[in-house]
C-alpha cells in the first residue's frame, strides 16, 4: 500500500512531462493551428499556452527570415560571380579592340604618308628582331618577291628607321639607324650643314664630320640630305642633344636622339625609288670616300 502511494507522484510527473513534450512538438510543428486553438481558450490555460506559443512563433519567424536572407545572399553571390566573369570578358574585348584600333591608326598613317610622299613604297610588318645583340636589326615580312633589294631605305611617317642589308624571297633584314655599322647622309635643317649619321653602342645616334664653322646647337633637327644612299631629302632622322667640339679636331660631332623609337616600331615603308648614289652600310669615312653624283 505504501509502495503504490509513493509511486503515484512519479507517475503524475511523467504524464505531465509527456504532455508538455507533446505540446512543444505540436507548437513547433503546428504553430498556426495551436495559436488558433489558444484563441478559444480563456483564463490561465489560454495564457499558459499562448506564452510559449508566441516564443516559438518568434523563433520560427526568425529562422524563416534567416533562411530567406541566406538564400538571397547565395543568389547575390552567384550573380556577382557571373558579373565578374562578364566584366573580365569585356575587359579582354576592350583590350583587343584598342589594339586593333591602334594598328588601324598606324596603317592609316603609313598609307597617308605613302600617298603624300612617294608612290614607290612597299608597306611591311616587323616579324622579328635580332636576339644576339650583335647587330641592331629587324626582320620584315616582305622580300625579293615584293621588289625589295639591299640598300633600300626603310622609314615610318615619323622618320628614318634604317636600311635593308639582306633579303630572301619573302623577308628582309633591316640594319637600324642606331647600329654603329650603319651610315646615312644627314643635313642640319637650320644651318644646312651636312654630315654622316651613325649609330652608337648606347643605341642612339651621332652626326659626324660636321664642319668646324657650323653654328649648330642643341635642339637642331637633322634630316636626310638625299645626296648619298636611298633616302630622299628631308626625312627626319633625329634631334641634336649634345655637341662635341674638340680642340685641334678637323670636324665637329653631335649626339642625336633618333626621331623613331626603333625598339617599338611595328610597321614600316620600304623606299624602292633610288636617290643619289646607292651606298653599302658602312662607316662614315667609307661614305665620304665615295664620289658624289
Amino acid at each position: 500500500m505504501w509502495m503504490a502511494h509513493s509511486s503515484s507522484p512519479y507517475g503524475t510527473k511523467r504524464i505531465a512531462l509527456a504532455c508538455f513534450a507533446l505540446l512543444l512538438v505540436a507548437l513547433f510543428l503546428f504553430p498556426n493551428q495551436i495559436q488558433g486553438l489558444s484563441q478559444y481558450l480563456g483564463g490561465p490555460v489560454g495564457y499558459a499556452v499562448s506564452v510559449p506559443l508566441e516564443a516559438i512563433a518568434s523563433i520560427d519567424t526568425g529562422i524563416a527570415d534567416r533562411w530567406e536572407q541566406y538564400v538571397a545572399l547565395q543568389g547575390v553571390r552567384e550573380e556577382n560571380q557571373q558579373l565578374r566573369k562578364e566584366n573580365e570578358w569585356l575587359r579582354g574585348q576592350h583590350s583587343r579592340l584598342r589594339e586593333s584600333a591602334a594598328a588601324t591608326e598606324r596603317l592609316t598613317a603609313l598609307l597617308r604618308f605613302k600617298e603624300q610622299a612617294l608612290p614607290t613604297m612597299v608597306a611591311a610588318q616587323v616579324i622579328g628582331r635580332d636576339a644576339t645583340n650583335r647587330y641592331r636589326t629587324i626582320i620584315l615580312n616582305k622580300g625579293e618577291s615584293d621588289g625589295i633589294k639591299p640598300d633600300m631605305g626603310v622609314v615610318t611617317p615619323a622618320g628614318v628607321v634604317g636600311r635593308v642589308v639582306k633579303t630572301t624571297g619573302v623577308s628582309s633584314v633591316v640594319l637600324l639607324v642606331t647600329d654603329p655599322n650603319n651610315a646615312i647622309a644627314g643635313l642640319i635643317q637650320r644651318t644646312r650643314d651636312e654630315g654622316i649619321v651613325e649609330g652608337t653602342q648606347q643605341g642612339l645616334a651621332q652626326l659626324k664630320y660636321i664642319p668646324l664653322l657650323s653654328t649648330l646647337r642643341d635642339g637642331d633637327r637633322v634630316v636626310t640630305s638625299g645626296l648619298i644612299g636611298d633616302f630622299p631629302r628631308g626625312l627626319m632622322i633625329g634631334t641634336i642633344t649634345h655637341i662635341d667640339k674638340q680642340e685641334g679636331a678637323l670636324f665637329q660631332s653631335a649626339d642625336l636622339m633618333p626621331e623613331v623609337d626603333v625598339s617599338r616600331v611595328e610597321e614600316v615603308l620600304v623606299i624602292q625609288t633610288s636617290y643619289g648614289q646607292s651606298s653599302k652600310a658602312g662607316s662614315g669615312a667609307d661614305l665620304l670616300e665615295k664620289p658624289l653624283p
